[in-house]
């Protein structure tokens, strides 16, 4: 039996339930932030500055230093070569799984794109516009993860991006896992976006991040935005080049949190919790108007946490990053959840699940019902996997086509169009006092 793990179930008849209750939701932004200020945070100042001082050799530096890999600027970039012997030597029915996933993506990132030119009224009209160079980080710690190329690129693809940079920890025997290779290279061959560039380095990191939004000698200078998860390393970089480039979200490390209640099946529930839980760092946090049910679920998770393959590190991130929590009542349940803001909200609750759903509104997505594990949305859907966490669904969505696109306002008037709202133009800017705005319309009604 795991040690420790009594400690993850809390419930509300406990006379420190606030106190316990506080210390799991700080846990689950802890995993994703680095507080300003802190020797991590000045630490992580030193990799970006370092970058932006001496480019290359600083990438090559921390590459070593944090990966345990030597490589040289021109080993950076995988060649295409690489890339086609990957997907070469790939299992063919993995394969044929990843060109199914792809088309899944394909499909619904079209079915939602919203950036088509539309006219307005009152002669206006918007304009949309792809991002032209956008950069793609592939974590590669834990585990490979090929599928978030699909989640991340296929989106930029749709969207009409020309220009992909993807950028991965060289972690598996000093570079990339050969199935995020194939993955890359099955982009290239898509006929649909034959016109987008996809480049991939075997970098990652902080000093990714910088190196993509700054440029070095080696990477071309510079990207105009920078989506995908990682470590709070990663996010927290993406977050101080923020401004100098654009960001999808803090899509951190992952997490899901699971409404159930005595309907739910436990052993689900306890499996649903290990699949986020084995990335380690993750979290999953059950909330629960049932004592039972909270008992059994902490019950399958030990018994299954030990046939995993990652049994040690899962055990520590339970104790660390995960929770079971009794509520008084599912309306309390409900009410924090909407606080929780999760990443990956899961709802097993038999035939009330599609009704809380409803009333979730901060959820970076949703899955309902008993047969809809987070891993459907991981690998098949077609929504985009990359999502914000750390609370940070409260005001920001899970990535997708329109994430690779910009507005443009158009405005045309024509004389008579203008002359029916010179006087109001004219007394507003006369109001907040800017006379040559007032003297730009005037004169032309003067004429």
């Amino acid at each position: 039996m795991p040690h420790g793990l009594d400690k993850i179930l809390i419930s509300y008849k406990q006379p420190d339930f606030k106190e316990k209750f506080t210390r799991i939701r700080a846990a689950v932004f802890e995993a994703t932030h680095i507080n300003y200020g802190t020797e991590e945070d000045s630490q992580l100042d030193d990799i970006l500055e370092g970058v932006i001082r001496r480019g290359d050799a600083a990438v090559a530096e921390f590459t070593e230093r944090f990966d345990g890999v030597k490589l040289t600027p021109e080993q950076f970039r995988l060649s295409e070569k690489e890339l086609e012997k990957a997907h070469k030597e790939i299992d063919k029915k993995l394969l044929s799984s990843i060109h199914r996933a792809i088309e899944n993506v394909k499909r619904y990132q079209k079915e939602i794109y919203i950036g088509h030119n539309k006219k307005c009224s009152g002669g206006t009209e918007i304009k949309y516009t792809p991002i032209k160079r956008v950069g793609i980080c592939v974590p590669g710690a834990s585990a490979p993860l090929p599928s978030t190329v699909i989640m991340t690129a296929v989106p930029a693809q749709v969207a009409g991006v020309k220009e992909i940079v993807i950028v991965s920890p060289p972690r598996y025997k000093g570079s990339i896992h050969p199935a995020t290779l194939a993955v890359c290279h099955e982009l290239i061959l898509d006929k649909d976006y034959k016109n987008c560039h996809i480049e991939v380095y075997r970098i990652g990191g902080a000093q990714a991040v910088m190196a993509l939004a700054q440029g070095t000698e080696t990477i071309k200078p510079n990207v105009d935005k920078i989506v995908g998860p990682g470590n709070r390393w990663v996010q927290m970089a993406k977050k101080k080049v923020l401004g100098l480039v654009g960001i999808d979200s803090i899509a951190g490390p992952s997490e899901v949190l699971i409404i159930a209640n005595d309907k739910a099946n436990p052993a689900w529930v306890a499996a649903d919790m290990l699949s986020q839980a084995e990335h380690a760092p993750g979290s999953a946090v059950v909330f629960t108007d049932s004592q039972k049910l909270a008992n059994k679920v902490l019950a399958e998770l030990k018994k299954q946490v030990n046939q995993l393959n990652l049994a040690e590190e899962t055990i520590k991130c339970l104790e660390d990053f995960c929770g079971i929590v009794v509520f008084d009542n599912m309306k309390d349940a409900i009410g924090h959840a909407k606080l929780f803001a999760a990443e990956h909200l899961q709802i097993q609750c038999g035939e009330e699940s599609k009704k809380i759903a409803g009333e979730i509104d901060n959820a970076g997505a949703i899955f309902i019902g008993e047969y809809s594990p987070v891993s459907v949305g991981d690998y098949w859907a077609g929504p985009s996997h990359t999502l914000p966490t750390g609370t940070t669904a409260r005001f920001s969505s899970a990535l997708s086509s329109n994430d690779f696109i910009k507005s443009t306002s158009i405005i045309e008037y024509d004389k008579e169009m203008l002359a029916q709202s010179a006087d109001d133009i004219i007394r507003l800017a006369e109001a907040e006092g800017l006379d040559a705005h007032a003297k730009s319309v005037k004169i032309r009604q003067q004429d």
